[in-house]
C-alpha cells in the first residue's frame, strides 16, 4: 500500500452471520485503509437482491457521495445499477465478493424469481474490476451456471462471458480466527459419549432431516453421544428442530443460537465431532472454525468440503437417498473414533486460512485493482 492513507467503500447488502463476519474482520485487519462500511439488514431477500440501491441511496445518500479509492461489496449489491445512479461511484475500481452465488443455491420460497437474482450477480461480475469467490466450488458453480444461462437465452448473448469473468476473477477464503488453533487433538475416551456438534443455519438447506436420520441411526446401533444443536435461527424453523429435541431429551446438551461468541468458541473447544449433514454448502466457515479449534470433521463428500477436508473425514455423499447416508455417517464417525492419536488432528492442516494469512491475499487484491 502507498504511505496515503487509502479510503475504502465496503457495502453489503445483506448483512448475515458471515457477511458480517468478513467485512468486519476486513475493516479490523487492514486498518490502515480508512473504511467506510455501509449494510442493509439481512431480511426479505428478494427485495435486498433487487432492490438494494434504492436502499442504498434511501440510507447512505451522504456516504456514497463522498470520494473512495476502490470500493468492495458482497454479490448481493447490484453494483452495476448503484454505479448507474451514483455518478460518484461510477468511475472508481471496484471488487465483487462472492460468498455465495444465486446459480447454485436451491429454490425455495424466498426467491420469486431465480432468473432476477441470478441477473444482479452476473450484472455485478460484469461491472467489477476484479471478482473474488470464496471457495473454488463457488467460482466453477457461478461460471457453469452462466455459460448455462447464455445457451438457454433467445439471442445476442456472450458466448465467452465466463471466460471474461474468469480472467479478473480469484478466490480467497472467508477467513478463520488466529485464537481458534490453540486444540493439538481431540481424546476420545472408552465408555464416553462423542461430543458432537451441529452448527448451521436453522435452514431446510442445511439438512435437519438428514440431521434427524443420523441420530436416530446413532440411537440404532447404541453408540454413546451428546450432541448440541446451535446456528442462526430465522422465523421459520424446519419441523425437524422440534423432534429432535423431543426424541433425544438426555443426548441434547445445547439447542439454540449462542450469542456470546466466546461462550460459542469455548463449546467449540469442547466438542470431538463437527457434523455437517447439509445439502448446499459455498465454504463451509461454521466447519472450518471448529476444526480449527480442534474438532474432528464429519462431513459428506461434495461441494466445497473437498476442497479442505482429507476423504478419511468425509462420509459417502447420497442425496437422493438420505438414510443411506445417515448409515455411511455413522460408519464414518466409528471409523474416526478408532484413529490413533497423532490422526486425530486437522487443525493444522486448515492454518493457510487464518486471518495472518489470508489477509495478504486481500491486500495484494487491492492493489492489483488499484492499479487497473
Amino acid at each position: 500500500m502507498t504511505n496515503q492513507r487509502l479510503k475504502g467503500l465496503i457495502l453489503s447488502a445483506y448483512d448475515a452471520g458471515s457477511h458480517k463476519y468478513w467485512r468486519n474482520g476486513l475493516e479490523a485487519g487492514l486498518h490502515e485503509i480508512d473504511w467506510t462500511a455501509l449494510s442493509l439488514p439481512a431480511r426479505f431477500f428478494s427485495w435486498r437482491i433487487r432492490g438494494n440501491p434504492i436502499s442504498f441511496i434511501s440510507r447512505y445518500a451522504e456516504e456514497l457521495a463522498q470520494k473512495y479509492d476502490f470500493m468492495l461489496v458482497t454479490s448481493m449489491v447490484d453494483l452495476a445499477t448503484l454505479k448507474g445512479l451514483v455518478p460518484s461511484l461510477s468511475k472508481i475500481p471496484a471488487i465483487v465478493y462472492f460468498h455465495e452465488n444465486q446459480f447454485e443455491y436451491p429454490k425455495s420460497e424466498r426467491q420469486q424469481s431465480v432468473l432476477e437474482a441470478q441477473m444482479v450477480n452476473l450484472y455485478s461480475a460484469m461491472a467489477a474490476d476484479s471478482v473474488i469467490f470464496n471457495s473454488e466450488f463457488n467460482q466453477t458453480t457461478f461460471m457453469d451456471g452462466c455459460d448455462q444461462l447464455m445457451n438457454k437465452l433467445p439471442d445476442f448473448t456472450l458466448s465467452d462471458l465466463s471466460s471474461r469473468l474468469r480472467h479478473k476473477s480469484a478466490v480467497i477464503a472467508v477467513p478463520i480466527g488466529d485464537h481458534l488453533f490453540e486444540r493439538s487433538h481431540c481424546e476420545f475416551l472408552p465408555n464416553s459419549p462423542v461430543k458432537i456438534l451441529w452448527n448451521h443455519r436453522w435452514e431446510y438447506d442445511k439438512g435437519p432431516d438428514r440431521l434427524l436420520l443420523f441420530l436416530i441411526e446413532l440411537k440404532k446401533r447404541q453408540v454413546p453421544f451428546e450432541i448440541n444443536i446451535v446456528g442462526e435461527q430465522f422465523r421459520s424453523v424446519p419441523p425437524e428442530f422440534d423432534q429432535i429435541q423431543s426424541t433425544f431429551v438426555t443426548e441434547v446438551r445445547s439447542f439454540g443460537y449462542i450469542s456470546d461468541v466466546n461462550d460459542y468458541y469455548k463449546l467449540l473447544s469442547q466438542c470431538d465431532i463437527v457434523l455437517s449433514t447439509t445439502i448446499h454448502e459455498f465454504q463451509g466457515l461454521s466447519v472450518m472454525e471448529a476444526v480449527a479449534a480442534g474438532c474432528l470433521p464429519l462431513v459428506p463428500r461434495r461441494l466445497s468440503y473437498k476442497e479442505y477436508i482429507e476423504s478419511t473425514y468425509c462420509y459417502e455423499s447420497d442425496i437422493e437417498d438420505p438414510k443411506k447416508e445417515a448409515v455411511s455417517a455413522v460408519n464414518t464417525l466409528l471409523d474416526l473414533m478408532g484413529l490413533p492419536v497423532n490422526r486425530r488432528l486437522m487443525n493444522g492442516m486448515l492454518q493457510q486460512y487464518s486471518w495472518s494469512t489470508l489477509l495478504k491475499q486481500y491486500r495484494s487484491a487491492i492493489e492489483q485493482v488499484l492499479k487497473k
